[in-house]
């Protein structure tokens, strides 16, 4: 698989390079490119926004700096699925993420401040895509978020058998994760369940079972 993303901040993606789950599939499952609009603005001086139309605060990524940049590395608007990460958009979901981890390439668009000039959402991308009901100072938080979950749902990225039983999988219903505990069983005075230090794997796998539920 590979992702391109498409960034004002491009140096905001050099540290999860070096982290789990990402490391792990870098070269192998996943190639991830990182490409900064200014790089390849047409304006000069490095531009790459403007003030809006109809006046009001703030600057809007223009629709020819994104054109530009998607001519540089594609030469047009690409086949595959591009995103443009944007309070606007379907909400970031697990369902979402098992999705975009079956496509061959993605690319994701970001911006900053008040965000993007209508026309790359309407002609640029195929894709909105939100991480939740709250205004960002850009797009390189969402994009990380978007990466990080595709990631790990890449072969290799987890050890074997760690993200079978995890909140949202199809393992739980699609619910939330019981707790988890681990050492000390006592530390000041906040004990672990006993039914935990039972040994007894059938009681304790119907204790997660409810704690699901519950969570859920």
């Amino acid at each position: 698989m590979r992702i391109d993303v498409f960034t004002l901040i491009p140096e905001a993606f050099a540290w999860i390079r070096e982290r789990r789950p990402l490391a792990a599939v870098l070269g192998a499952q996943l190639e991830l490119r990182v490409f900064s609009y200014r790089s390849t603005t047409p304006l000069s001086a490095g531009q790459v926004d403007d003030e809006p139309y109809g006046g009001g605060p703030g600057m809007v990524l223009r629709v020819d700096v994104v054109a530009a940049a998607l001519d540089a590395v594609y030469r047009g608007v690409p086949e595959h699925r591009v995103l443009a990460l944007t309070p606007s958009g379907r909400q970031l979901d697990q369902a979402l993420v098992e999705e975009l981890a079956q496509e061959p390439a993605l690319t994701l668009l970001s911006a900053r401040f008040e965000g993007f000039d209508q026309r790359i959402l309407d002609h640029l991308c195929t894709d909105r895509v939100s991480i939740g009901p709250y205004v960002l100072s850009g797009g390189e938080i969402p994009a990380l978020a978007l990466v990080d979950a595709v990631a790990r749902r890449l072969p290799g990225a987890l050890a074997e058998g760690s993200g079978e039983l995890e909140s949202f999988s199809a393992a739980l219903g699609g619910g939330l994760e019981y707790p988890h505990y681990t050492r000390p069983a006592e530390f000041r005075g906040w004990t672990v369940p006993g039914i935990l230090l039972s040994g007894d794997h059938g009681r304790i796998d119907e204790w997660r079972r409810e704690r699901v539920r519950s969570a859920t």
